[in-house]
């Protein structure tokens, strides 16, 4: 019932699909039931000698067209119900994907890559068997053994219809414990799958690495084991599955032994005829499927419900961060204050980021410097709104960023991480990510104020070159431009650069920046970096060290003040002079 329970939205949605298939095959379970007594009353003719031609054509003809009319409505009801395990697979993977798409960086903490893959794959598929093909077992189960039984009773003999079915209790006793089982060896089936799915992705996106430390046959090992693992749980469950069809051929078995022995001795003493004798045995065997059907319903819906917990436990974890129930109304991002802003990372014990505070007016420029781990990117991470803040230590135009919707924010700003996310397309389409709709004068001032299009110019299909999974046909430095390219096309009011420019040469960021600062006048950008020549030109430095701000101030300032930056600047320039 937890199984129905989860998904009676789509019961709901689809009742009147599912309803005709349940009709039609209730009519096809009651037509089945015609052809053996027509069988049976044939032969009781021929031992009496009163079949004639005419009936025995009769016969032959009503068999073929009931065989005809049974095939139409065979077909209607397996396209209607299987239509709707597919649909329902389609609708869990959409809300599936857009479920994902509202969580914060926490839930992929929490889950990781080949786990999820394996909802999205292995769990969604089984749910979809058990709407589809579960129902299916679920009404042959119930309607057809109904009708066959009350055959047996009504046209045969109760007696011969109840000594034959005395097995059958413990056919499902049996049953019920091998579906737990089941249950609970699937579940563990679909964990090593995800841990396969997740050792497999790695392994695929860290192909070079691998190949340059030379660990191919180690990696190879190790997969091999969680391969192995897989195996053997499926082998498990494989086990388990494997009992079912004996269990249910030794319970048909010793029901036909009993049919045919008692049916003998019914027929020798004249309580049934020969025909009804045939007539039962053939209804017996109709109740080979209704039976199997019960085996194949508990291990359906086993599989299914464990998919369905699964799922459900994925979904029932909420992002983060939520929209305040009456968003302030903010137009433009006039001013951003941090005001004394300390952040711990969900699963850190030490904080981040330790009372940062700055104001930044709309058009001007912050530069974020510091050691490596100091915090510059986790600072960024903030005006992103990935993590949950404590109340008021980030301020947008006045109003504290807890109470504008996170859709608004979203709009406003353009980001370029560290590591580049670039899909397996086009150029023209990663750059036009952001604006799909993008003219082609749009993304060619993109591509100039990026500084990348003498290297579109010299790529054999230009803006249409396929960059390969993951930008794998580009250089770490095109990989920046391009997506420096992807953030300035979609003009926003704030640009975020994460180290963005450290591929580049000297002279190709001083292009890039001066682009910036010509084209982006009014607006407002935040530059984190080790390489100070990308900030010299800030309204603003942040100096960061172990999450906190030691040192503050415009280039010049900083340059006076002797400390940490000084230092950096003058090493950073001897070693450009010593390049040149």
């Amino acid at each position: 019932m937890s199984f129905v329970t989860r998904l009676q939205w789509f019961f709901k949605l689809r009742w009147m699909h599912y309803a005709l298939a349940i009709g039609l095959m209730t009519t096809v379970s009651l037509l089945q039931t015609v052809p053996p007594k027509m069988i049976g009353n044939t032969i009781d003719r021929i031992r009496e000698h009163t079949l004639t031609a005419s009936q025995l054509s009769g016969t032959v003809l009503l068999l073929v067209g009931l065989a005809l009319l049974l095939y139409v409505l065979v077909y209607i009801w397996i396209t209607t119900l299987f239509g709707n395990s597919v649909l329902i697979e389609k609708l869990l993977r959409g809300r599936f994907l857009a479920h994902l798409t509202r969580m914060t960086p926490s839930f992929f903490h929490r889950n990781n890559t080949g786990q999820l893959m394996a909802l999205a794959t292995n769990d969604i598929l089984a749910i979809g068997q058990t709407a589809g093909y579960g129902v299916m077992t679920l009404v042959n189960t119930l309607v057809g053994a109904s009708v066959v039984i009350v055959m047996m009773i009504s046209l045969i003999d109760y007696k011969l219809m109840l000594a034959a079915l005395i097995p059958l209790p413990l056919l499902a006793v049996v049953i019920n414990k091998l579906g737990q089982r089941v249950r609970i060896r699937f579940m563990a089936a679909q964990d090593a799958f995800g841990k396969m799915n997740n050792h497999a992705l790695e392994s695929i996106s860290g192909i070079r690495v691998i190949r340059s430390y030379v660990q191919e046959n180690a990696d190879l090992n190790a997969f091999d084991r969680v391969t192995t693992e897989v195996m053997d749980r499926n082998r498990e469950v494989s086990v388990l599955n494997a009992l079912f069809q004996p269990l249910i051929s030794l319970i048909v078995g010793i029901s036909y032994s009993i049919g045919i022995g008692y049916g003998s001795y019914l027929v020798f003493h004249e309580e049934i005829t020969l025909g009804q004798l045939i007539s039962f045995n053939i209804y017996l065997g109709m109740l080979i499927w209704p039976m199997i059907s019960f085996g194949e319903f508990i291990n359906v819906l086993q599989r299914g419900s464990a998919s369905a917990d699964r799922l459900d436990q994925a979904f029932k974890q909420e992002p983060d961060l939520k929209d305040a129930a009456s968003p302030a109304d903010v137009a433009v991002p006039t001013v951003i204050e941090m005001k004394g802003l300390t952040f711990t990372y969900p699963a850190a014990t030490q904080p981040s980021l330790q009372q940062v505070s700055f104001t930044l007016e709309r058009g001007q420029t912050l530069g974020i410097v510091g050691r490596t781990g100091s915090g510059k990117s986790t600072l960024l991470k903030q005006l992103l709104r990935q993590y949950p803040l404590e109340q008021e230590q980030l301020i947008i135009s006045g109003v504290p960023v807890e109470q504008i919707a996170l859709d608004r924010i979203k709009r406003w700003i353009a980001y370029v991480p560290q590591e580049h996310l670039l899909l397996s397309k086009s150029i023209r389409d990663n750059i036009a990510l952001g604006k799909p709709e993008a003219s082609v004068e749009e993304i060619a001032k993109a591509v100039e104020m990026a500084s990348f299009a003498s290297d579109i110019a010299a790529m054999p299909e230009g803006l249409g070159t396929i960059v390969g999974e993951n930008g794998v046909m580009l250089s770490g430095g095109q990989k920046q431009r391009l997506a420096i390219a992807r953030a300035l096309l979609i003009d926003s009011e704030i640009l975020l650069l994460d180290d963005a420019l450290s591929a580049v040469d000297a002279r190709t960021e001083s292009r890039i920046l001066h682009n910036i600062r010509q084209e982006r006048a009014g607006k407002t950008t935040f530059i984190a970096t080790h390489r100070l020549s990308a900030v010299s030109h800030a309204d603003w430095i942040l100096v960061l060290d172990e999450g906190r701000v030691t040192e503050e101030g415009t280039h010049e300032q900083l340059m006076h003040f002797g400390g940490w930056y000084r230092q950096q600047w003058d090493r950073q320039q001897m070693e450009a002079s010593l390049e040149e």
